[in-house]
């Protein structure tokens, strides 16, 4: 453990007992939700994590210290009106620290961190990929190299549309990292349940995922991506979710957008043109990521004990 790492007391605990830990990113905290519904989120998801058996550890950079677990206070910074933090891939995490700036993680760096602290498991809404046009741009998400290198297991609903799906999960394979479809055999695009292609792998409850990260880990150091498609009733109908993504993709040319930008004007635009629809889908898909990985996190604990 790397003493640049401030860890919560609770969190530091738990790890030393062998206690099941779910890690939270923090991005989608100030970068992914309006001020207000972002703290109840947080708060919401935290909960989630503790009524599941587990100890919630939301990952922040805050004035240059990596900080693994928030206290009420630095939770609410973080999600302050006006907070204007930082948005953190790994990469920008040593100049965050060297410069005493304060950010909010990605899945990247949360990741990333997660695993230099001793937890495994990491609960978030959607993963990053290969933009399309990658062939000539060379666009394509820091989450993907980081799941190559670190043993995290990443819960989430698989990875927007406005992607190169198909080559996401070519990455993925080629960096040897697992794709498990949560009681599904497709791979779901976060808003939608289905993207269309089919994931690998099929685990139908907690104890079959345990047991695959299990044999995993014991066999290669890279992480592992469950994907939990966003709950039936709460999936976005398809014909709104196509125009909004049309949408989106011509303000994304028109404004010259490209690299981590994508992601918050993507967002902000099917917000606030689908009145509301997008947010409540983010809200229900990232809380049952986090149900999820807290069951896995604590059957891991269960078999490790």
């Amino acid at each position: 453990m790397t003493p640049q790492l401030s860890l919560h007391e609770e969190v530091a605990s738990a790890l030393a007992a062998g206690d099941p830990v779910v890690a939270l990113e923090s991005t989608i905290l100030s970068h992914g939700l309006p001020p207000g519904r972002n703290l109840d989120v947080a708060r919401r998801l935290e909960k989630v994590v503790r009524d599941g058996g587990a100890v919630p550890a939301t990952i922040a950079v805050l004035d240059g210290v990596p900080l693994i677990g928030l206290t009420g206070e630095q939770l609410e910074r973080v999600c302050a009106p006006g907070a204007d933090l930082d948005k953190l891939s790994l990469r920008d995490i040593g100049p965050a620290v060297g410069l005493g700036r304060s950010g909010a993680t990605t899945v990247a760096s949360t990741a990333a961190l997660a695993a230099a602290a001793g937890i495994g498991m990491f609960a978030t809404g959607g993963l990053g990929g290969v933009h399309q046009g990658a062939a000539q741009s060379w666009d394509v998400s820091a989450d993907l190299g980081v799941l190559a290198k670190v043993p995290t297991t990443v819960v989430c609903s698989g990875v927007k549309s406005v992607l190169d799906i198909a080559a996401t999960l070519e990455v993925l394979e080629t960096n040897s990292v697992p794709v498990l479809g949560y009681r599904t055999g497709e791979f779901p695009a976060f808003y939608l349940r289905s993207s269309g292609f089919e994931v690998p792998w099929r685990v139908d409850d907690a104890t079959q995922a345990a047991s695959v990260i299990a044999a995993h880990r014991a066999h290669a150091d890279s992480g592992v991506l469950l994907a939990n498609p966003i709950p039936e009733a709460s999936e976005m109908d398809k014909e709104l979710h196509d125009r909004l993504l049309a949408e989106g993709l011509e303000l994304l040319k028109s404004r010259g957008v490209h690299g981590k930008d994508v992601t918050p004007v993507l967002l902000e635009h099917f917000h606030t043109a689908s009145e509301g629809v997008s947010l409540d889908a983010n809200e229900a898909l990232v809380l049952s990521n986090a149900e999820l990985a807290t069951e896995v996190a604590v059957a891991l604990a269960g078999n490790a004990a």
